[in-house]
């Protein structure tokens, strides 16, 4: 059988790796939104304590590689607590977390981007500072950081390949199970390739068009641009 007919043959199950590839992406970037901005935002209005949490979890999780954060939790942290967890989900757990570190130093400068006299002013009418937060000053830092949190996209996106080290069955795993029974290389890994290709700009134009949608004339970088 030539390699066109392999290729076709199994494109069907290299397909379904996709599935679990844009979920881990999806559900990483989630976990990393859910844990980054609070993060940042203890960072910005937090006390000394919570500043140095929050730069002590920057730290570990940027300061290690995906594949070593991977079999640290994998083997090590999850099993010590007794915590006996697909492989699929300490994948999501370990991205999401690593993302969280990445995306709460993207959110903490977008929310320090914002001048301090919104912050005053907002007190002066009688807002809280929780109230001044959550209604002035991360509606516009949102704005400001998404331009920032889009390249956190398609590096999740290859980060999930790494998690072929402990069986996640995303889109490299399936690759190289093709590749290992039908001897054929070089076919199988340029349609991977193709594929994360796609996904990367699909994604990428899809986040730029919410950027087109959300973006207010004069705001944030573009009147920076405009008084260049």
């Amino acid at each position: 059988m030539d390699a066109v007919s392999i290729l076709i043959e199994w494109f069907p199950y290299l397909l379904s790796g996709v599935v679990f590839t844009l979920a881990l992406v999806l559900a990483s970037l989630g976990l990393g939104v859910l844990f980054g901005l609070p993060m940042a935002l203890g960072q910005v209005y937090g006390t000394r304590l919570a500043r140095t949490c929050v730069g002590v979890f920057v730290w570990f999780f940027r300061g290690l590689p995906v594949l070593v954060l991977l079999f640290l939790f994998y083997y090590g942290i999850f099993p010590s607590l007794n915590l006996d967890l697909p492989a699929f989900v300490v994948a999501i757990v370990v991205l999401g977390l690593r993302g969280a570190a990445y995306q709460s130093q993207i959110f903490r400068g977008a929310i320090q981007s914002i001048g301090e006299g919104q912050m005053i002013a907002a007190r002066s009418v009688g807002m809280s500072r929780f109230q001044a937060i959550r209604s002035i000053i991360l509606p516009q830092a949102m704005r400001i950081a998404l331009p920032g949190w889009s390249n956190e996209y398609p590096n999740v996106l290859t980060d999930t390949a790494v998690c072929y080290a402990i069986g996640v069955m995303e889109l490299l795993t399936r690759t190289s199970q093709i590749v290992s029974q039908t001897y054929v290389t070089m076919p199988i890994y340029i349609a991977a390739a193709g594929i994360y290709i796609l996904l990367n700009y699909s994604g990428m134009k899809c986040l730029s068009l919410v950027e087109e949608k959300i973006k207010i004339p004069g705001f944030g970088h573009q009147s920076e641009e405009s008084h260049a």
